[in-house]
């Protein structure tokens, strides 16, 4: 029987050293030693950002504006700047000055040589002969695996300095001579571990031949994290955030309302996943889930609470809404045509051939006899460029867009008569517009289609009509 766990830390709880020191690697669960635990860790909060672009806002870090212009060399700045903020978070972890020197040389040496690569690179390119475009997707890959590799680094560097038998575990594959497999990359780098007496501190960034970055993007650790368990035969996967999972966002509807979710199944981390609020990658998750193991996501800064049990099984023991969610920021794509009665599969079939041409994000979907909408997370600029292709793709069609936000109430068993019905209610009560809805027959979520401006007030109504008025306590179902 399995006896080790594995861990995942996210970005901004390693932004707080202390904390991931005292509550989790020196606070195991309720009679585990210290060891039998791998930590997989994420770079420092904000820096992946600098490295590649900013999650959110799309604001360009050294990948966005190296790969923008070969004649701009505006990523140089932004790498230096990059190196100044990255020697600060040592000078303010590393007190001893011997300590700071061997992390700046560390991390020193991997920025230098990144630089190095960018140089030849853009050199090269300056010739007609080579294009930049057929380099990007390894560029990316190297920039996104720097900051994995400080943080891990540093870990496990601080860890042994606090008495802890911490070993890095560099899955980057800096350097390497080899392009292999993901899953070799792993075996070859735990084998030999003693898990009873090391812990591995391992980059959220592997590298393989494969690439994880074309197919996750960003989600890249998420897939690490899962195939270590996996492979490594973990009796759990843990992921540690600043926050809990919890029944919807305590800033829209206030902390002292949100609550835990506690237990929940990997069909309900799925549709959070769909609308851009992952708990985990939900490719990642199918490795966990086809192996039988457990996810459990924790909050740092709560060490005590058991947070929230996510497996393949679960189903509440009684029907019930479990967590309010939703994305703003979507567009709706409809193309109106009369010519399509009868005939939807053809269109349909060439519309999401379009959408994947330019890597939209459907969110949802919906479908008449003669309108097909897709609804995706995207940004304007690619939205335009669905939009034009279908335009000339067909041109007796009427093709609209709009902005709007999508609500969703989600749970593992929303069997529930009349839930619908109650849904619609409580948002007509708050003066929310419904634009579309959808409900599928595996009822675990209901999706709501409203104008953006609406969103916060949806949240909160369908909050407080589904969820507070049960007055859950600690969580609305307690994890073991």
């Amino acid at each position: 029987m399995s006896t080790h766990s594995v861990e995942k830390i996210g970005g901004t709880s390693m932004s707080d050293y202390a904390a991931v020191r005292d509550n989790i690697v020196l606070k195991p669960a309720e009679g585990d030693s210290l060891y039998n635990r791998i930590f997989v860790v994420s770079a420092y909060g904000g820096v992946t950002d600098k490295l590649l672009e900013h999650k959110k806002s799309g604001q360009p870090g050294v990948f966005g504006l190296f790969s923008g212009s070969i004649q701009d060399e505006s990523w140089r700045e932004a790498l230096e700047a990059l190196q100044k903020q990255l020697l600060e978070i040592n000078a303010t972890l590393f007190p001893e000055e011997n300590l700071r020197k061997e992390a700046d040389r560390f991390i020193g040496e991997r920025l230098e040589s990144a630089r190095q690569c960018l140089d030849d690179l853009h050199s090269l390119c300056l010739h007609g002969h080579f294009s930049l475009d057929d380099h990007l997707e390894t560029v990316r890959e190297m920039l996104a695996s720097i900051g994995e590799a400080h943080s891990a680094w540093n870990t496990a560097r601080l860890l042994q300095r606090d008495g802890v038998n911490a070993r890095f575990v560099d899955l980057t594959g800096w350097k390497s001579e080899r392009h292999i497999p993901l899953d070799q990359r792993i075996r070859e780098a735990f084998h030999g571990l003693d898990l009873g007496s090391e812990l591995p501190i391992a980059t959220g960034y592997a590298h393989s031949e494969e690439g994880l970055m074309g197919t996750f993007d960003r989600g890249y650790s998420e897939m690490t994290f899962s195939r270590i368990a996996v492979l490594t035969g973990a009796r759990e996967a843990v992921i540690h955030k600043e926050f809990h999972l919890s029944s919807a966002d305590p800033r829209l509807v206030g902390e002292a309302n949100a609550v835990p979710i506690g237990r929940t199944n990997y069909d309900v981390a799925d549709q959070l996943a769909n609308l851009g609020m992952e708990a985990i990658h939900p490719r990642a998750a199918k490795g966990l889930r086809q192996s039988d193991i457990p996810l459990r996501v924790k909050n740092t800064f709560e060490p005590e609470h058991a947070g929230t049990l996510i497996t393949g099984d679960y189903v509440s023991d009684t029907p019930c809404a479990e967590i309010i969610a939703g994305c703003k920021g979507v567009y709706a794509i409809e193309v109106f045509d009369q010519n399509m009665a009868g005939n939807i599969n053809k269109y349909d079939t060439e519309i999401l051939a379009v959408i994947r041409r330019f890597s939209g994000h459907i969110v949802s979907k919906d479908i008449n006899a003669n309108t097909i909408t897709h609804y995706l997370a995207t940004s304007l600029k690619t939205v335009k460029r669905i939009r034009g292709a279908l335009e000339e793709l067909f041109e007796e069609s009427e093709v609209n867009q709009q902005k709007v936000a999508i609500v969703s109430a989600i749970g593992s068993d929303m069997k529930i008569s009349g839930l619908l019905a109650k849904t619609v209610q409580a948002l007509a009560e708050h003066k929310v517009s419904v634009m579309a809805m959808h409900q599928s027959m595996r009822q675990v979520d209901m999706q709501f289609v409203v104008n953006e401006e609406d969103y916060d007030t949806a949240i909160k109504a369908l909050h407080s009509h589904l969820v507070e008025v049960h007055d859950h306590g600690e969580a609305i179902c307690l994890a073991s």
